[in-house]
């Protein structure tokens, strides 16, 4: 609608107020209790202008066709006045200094007029310094209740409120005491509304607001939802970490570790100089001693068993050219098709089963569009903790009115605001979705036109569902038949359905086929490639989990998946760089190991990968490792896996390099060096150029930029990228073929990328899982993430995060608690068929009686000794959600090999 304001008529939407179109008119206007991302609330009257003769606040008043908005009256202008005045006259006489210069009421105050000397309250309600990320200055707060909406309406935590009364009221946590106790997950959104410098970070001047200092925009280098932040630097350190605003992902939003967890760039623990092995000890020595011993030991592991004597593990964490040209260093300078990377060890499944069901090993659609389902089908995936920026939005579109079933053995994060909670037993995922395809045939839910003209597989499908009655399904999962009909009517029914997974769909014995008869829901819908729905989507567990694939750093894929068993693949890859490709696939990570302990392998290179924390069953991973003549070794730091390493590479972080990641629904996006990495520490890009020049081969691509234009000429899905053009539009998302036009964030409008163009049903049965709890192992243990720390813990575990999520521990049941005489917080011994490790009892009924949970964040405990090797039958996926267990008191076992690092 058209909107006069003042003599300047501006368009709104229907729902605008008053607020967004004198904003729209380029008309300054304050509102100190309002953000534009948060419901209005009308509180401060500072935002005063007169709507068809009355005084109103804009912030609160629908914008109307038909009536004039007037804002610069003088009488306007001093009952705005008046309404901050009267704010400030109860604030210290420190709010409006010079420390809190940079806030938004200093800024407020300044221009109407309002002078320091307007505060001159007495304060006296003190601070909470307790949380080692936000600082609480009770006589600074206005009681805007910014913080409060922040917390509920974009995190959706919950964790804030408003307490006292009148002119006492004073934000405060929900759950009473101190900040650092409350159930804050520190996002930041609150310090970034607080107008007035009640909440602030740490080290951040200017009333807790950003201060003029240099800004370098990047992509997170943690979880894999790709959050743009604008990091903040002052005299080679980082200041502060802010999420963009205008992030396309992540919208002014981030999470602890994005935001706050830096602090591991100043750690004394970095590595800073090369590390040489030497009589059993690593010693520090030069660039070019550490590289002329890592060429003479590659050459005489070709020599003595040839290029395929050679393996490397790429890393998740690198840049997409990084992993572009590791890749074409062990094709090229190599001659092996041995590079693999950490999918391998959490989302290879995902590309098997999606590359089967659709034609590409991605995710189907946006996130934006996931965003507007009516329905939300979230499985074996914990975002809240995992990804929050993703958790949190997906809680505010529940919190909006779409209906939501997780899927999830724990009552965790979204599964405790579902209309149906399934709680399948570990490993039994796909018994659970065919029962609930079953009933989506049987009561006639499914989009039958498109099952006839765009799918295939439907009458094997229905022929094997017929033995998965809702009855039977729960005998082998343990979810009441009742809640299987429940949740199968929800999808079934409704208009708009999508699909989120994660981890807990594909770290199984069976994972391929869990994807592919997940998909089966959404081809059974018409939920995919249709705009009647969202798909099937996977939450990438670390920053460029689907990036490094994409590059090619896999035994059997070229850049943009091409096969290497593929000739027109390989000859095309051939001529691009000069030398054939090896048309036979290389070794997956579990065959290194396994080529390693028999002495096939003579070479491993590990970039980026803390093998020995994170990999299963770590006491084969350590063997390997021990018997491998050349292990060299990535690192910012000295993890277990570098300190068994024979050459370790001192490497720079996600902060310290220049390049690209892929998020999880396929975004490019730019990745730019902030601050130069410390001592004589490189890229990774950069050290493997000089390898390869030590080995006398040139590899081209001598920068980053020109790695993924190269990339993109080998590679037809990736042509139309480049870094002049994201560092132009931002993000852009493959299938991109062609610069001039836009990506494709939604897959398969017309036809699927499969040979006969449909999208395939999968009928594989139910198997069980490869370990089964029994008298001697009674419980299940399944691993997985907190929300205060990533992956093994090397970066988060060296920042405050330590402060807010300081130890390991084993969830579980009171029930098993009382049945093993534990109490909360004793120390146990935790044993299974393949090791032990030792953790801290926390009593929770987030669990099932008979599963215990812990995460993988401290490598101390031991916890992957426990974890077998049986991985995917498709791709090798480890089993890491499936391990029989039994729980001993600590003293009854010894210390688990494994150190914190």
């Amino acid at each position: 609608m058209r909107v006069r304001v003042g003599e300047v008529v501006v368009r709104v939407a229907g729902d605008a107020s008053i607020l967004d179109a004198v904003r729209e008119a380029g008309v300054s206007l304050p509102a100190l209790c309002d953000d534009a991302r948060l419901t209005p609330a009308g509180s401060c009257r500072a935002c005063l202008v007169r709507a068809g003769g009355k005084l109103v606040a804009a912030c609160v008043t629908p914008a109307a066709e038909d009536v004039p908005v007037e804002v610069d009256a003088d009488d306007l202008r001093a009952s705005r006045r008046a309404a901050v005045e009267l704010i400030v006259s109860a604030l210290p006489p420190y709010a409006l200094d010079d420390d809190h210069a940079g806030s938004e009421l200093a800024g407020v105050c300044r221009d109407l007029g309002i002078t320091p000397g307007t505060a001159r309250g007495s304060g006296g309600r003190g601070r909470d310094d307790s949380h080692p990320y936000v600082r609480l200055d009770r006589d600074l707060c206005i009681a805007c209740g910014r913080c409060v909406r922040m917390c509920a309406e974009v995190q959706g935590t919950f964790a804030l409120t408003l307490t006292g009364r009148g002119s006492g009221t004073v934000v405060a946590p929900g759950t009473g005491g101190p900040w650092a106790r409350s159930d804050c997950v520190a996002c930041g959104g609150c310090v970034d509304t607080c107008p007035t410098g009640a909440l602030t970070e740490p080290g951040l001047p200017g009333g807790g607001h950003a201060p003029e200092l240099p800004r370098t925009r990047t992509t997170c280098g943690y979880c894999g939802v790709g959050c743009s932040l604008d990091v903040l630097t002052s005299d080679g350190a980082v200041t502060a970490v802010l999420p963009a605003r205008d992030g396309p992902v992540n919208r002014g939003h981030a999470c602890v570790k994005g935001r706050f967890a830096h602090g591991f760039l100043r750690s004394p623990d970095r590595l800073t100089r090369p590390l040489l092995r030497r009589a059993g000890r690593l010693e520090a020595v030069s660039w070019e001693e550490a590289l002329d011993h890592v060429a003479r030991g590659l050459l005489a592991a070709v020599t003595a068993g040839g290029p395929d004597a050679v393996a490397a593990i790429s890393s998740a964490r690198a840049t997409n050219e990084e992993n572009y040209l590791l890749q074409k260093f062990m094709r090229v300078v190599i001659g092996t098709n041995n590079v693999d990377n950490c999918s391998r060890l959490c989302h290879a499944p995902s590309a098997a089963g999606l590359t089967a069901a659709f034609g590409l090993p991605g995710g189907t659609d946006r996130f934006e569009d996931v965003e507007s389902a009516d329905c939300l089908l979230v499985v074996g995936a914990n975002p809240v903790e995992a990804h929050p920026v993703v958790g949190a939005r997906l809680l505010q579109r529940v919190l909006r009115g779409a209906r939501l079933v997780v899927a999830d053995p724990r009552a965790v994060g979204l599964a405790r605001h579902a209309d149906v909670h399934l709680r399948p037993r570990p490993g039994t995922n796909v018994a659970l979705f065919h029962g609930m395809a079953h009933v989506l045939l049987a009561e006639n839910l499914v989009d039958e036109e498109f099952l006839r003209l765009r799918a295939a597989g439907l009458p094997e499908l229905t022929a094997l569902l017929a033995g998965y009655s809702p009855e039977r399904t729960s005998a082998v999962t343990g979810v009441p038949a009742a809640d299987v009909v429940a949740a199968a009517r929800l999808f079934g029914r409704a208009r708009r359905p999508a699909i989120v997974y994660g981890l807990g769909v594909t770290e199984h014995l069976h994972g391929t086929d869990g994807v592919r008869v997940l998909a089966n829901l959404a081809i059974l819908r018409g939920a995919v490639g249709t705009g009647r729905g969202f798909g099937v989507n996977p939450l990438r567990g670390q920053n460029n989990v689907q990036g490094a694939s994409d590059m090619g750093a896999l035994p059997d894929l070229l850049p943009g998946y091409g096969r290497v068993t593929d000739p027109d693949a390989r000859a095309r890859a051939g001529r691009m760089w000069g030398v054939p490709v090896p048309p036979r696939p290389g070794l997956r990570i579990p065959e290194m190991f396994a080529a390693a302990r028999s002495g096939e392998l003579r070479a491993l290179w590990i970039v980026g990968e803390d093998v020995c924390a994170t990999d299963p069953d770590s006491t084969h991973v350590v063997e390997a490792l021990e018997s491998c003549p050349l292990v060299i070794c990535d690192e910012l730091f000295l993890s277990e896996t570098a300190r068994r390493a024979d050459v370790v590479f001192p490497a720079a972080s996600w902060l310290e390099k220049e390049g690209t990641f892929v998020n999880f629904d396929r975004r490019f996006q730019r990745v730019r060096a902030a601050l130069a990495p410390p001592g004589a520490a490189r890229p990774d890009f950069e050290i493997i150029h000089a390898v390869a020049a030590a080995l006398g081969v040139d590899l081209g691509c001598a920068t980053p930029a020109q790695a993924l234009a190269e990339c993109g000429r080998l590679a037809p899905v990736f042509a139309g990228l480049s870094h002049e053009r994201l560092d132009r539009e931002g993000a852009v998302p493959w299938p991109c073929p062609d610069p001039d036009r836009p990506g494709e964030s939604s897959l398969y409008r017309e036809r699927f990328a499969t040979p006969d163009g449909l999208a395939h049903l999968s009928a594989a049965p139910y198997l069980p899982p490869g370990e089964e709890p029994d008298a001697r192992y009674p419980l299940v243990l399944v691993t997985g993430r907190r929300w205060a720390h990533y992956n093994s813990g090397g970066m988060t575990r060296r920042t405050d995060n330590l402060r807010l999520d300081p130890t390991d521990r084993l969830d579980v049941h009171p029930v098993d608690a009382a049945r093993h005489t534990l109490a909360d917080g004793d120390r146990v011994t935790v044993r299974s068929r393949h090791g032990q490790a030792r953790l801290t009892v926390r009593l929770s009924d987030d669990v099932r009686p008979g599963q215990v949970f812990c995460a993988f964040h401290f490598p101390a405990s031991g916890v992957n000794a426990l974890t077998s090797d049986r991985g995917d039958t498709a791709t090798s996926c480890p089993e890491y959600k499936v391990t029989a267990v039994r729980l001993e008191p600590a003293s009854a076992g010894g210390e688990p090999a494994a150190r914190q690092t």
